[in-house]
């Protein structure tokens, strides 16, 4: 269907964002939380197909948003699978970046990655992509979301990473919209 009604590019990175995601992510879940590294890839990939989609190529600022929700996606998943851990281990998933499961270094990695979205966030800005409303809009969210993550790091339980989980889902749709509505 997007082959047909908008380009072949976009139809090409859709199947391939469909194999990683079954073949490579699904399957390594068991194997090693490198997993999350690999699903952040088609995770991502709905942005640079939605640019290609667009603008029938792949240029910078699909790039751009491919790397923000790439960013994105380390402490808003590390936030569930600290939430369901029990339920992965379990299930013999592999998902957290420590092997003794939600622990201090999960949480110091949800913030490193959080603190990596500060600089991502405001590259549309100075690519002219955006304007200065869309950049203090995801300055602020930015904000939220390492604060979010710093208050995992000092309580360290399950209410945090919630926080985390939910914050994150506020976090994506507003960061996208401001940048769609400030858009140069």
């Amino acid at each position: 269907m997007l082959g047909n009604f908008f380009n072949w590019l976009s139809a090409g990175i859709a199947l391939f964002s469909l194999f990683l995601y079954a073949f490579i992510y699904t399957p390594l879940k068991k194997v090693s939380s490198i997993s999350v590294l690999v699903g952040a890839v088609p995770g991502a990939l709905p942005c640079l197909i939605g640019w290609a989609a667009g603008n029938d190529a792949l240029s910078s600022g699909g790039w751009v948003l491919f790397l923000l929700q790439f960013m994105w996606q380390f402490p808003h998943f590390w936030a569930i699978a600290w939430i369901a851990h029990k339920d992965y281990t379990k299930a013999g998933f592999k998902l957290l970046p420590s092997e003794l499961g939600p622990t201090k270094y999960t949480a110091i990695q949800t913030i490193i990655y959080s603190l990596l979205l500060i600089p991502v966030g405001v590259i549309p800005y100075f690519m002219g992509m955006s304007g200065t409303i869309s950049l203090a809009i995801v300055a602020i969210a930015n904000v939220f979301m390492v604060w979010r993550c710093v208050q995992l790091y000092r309580n360290m339980h399950v209410p945090s990473a919630r926080r985390v989980m939910f914050g994150s889902y506020i976090y994506l749709p507003v960061v996208l919209l401001a940048l769609l509505a400030d858009k140069l």
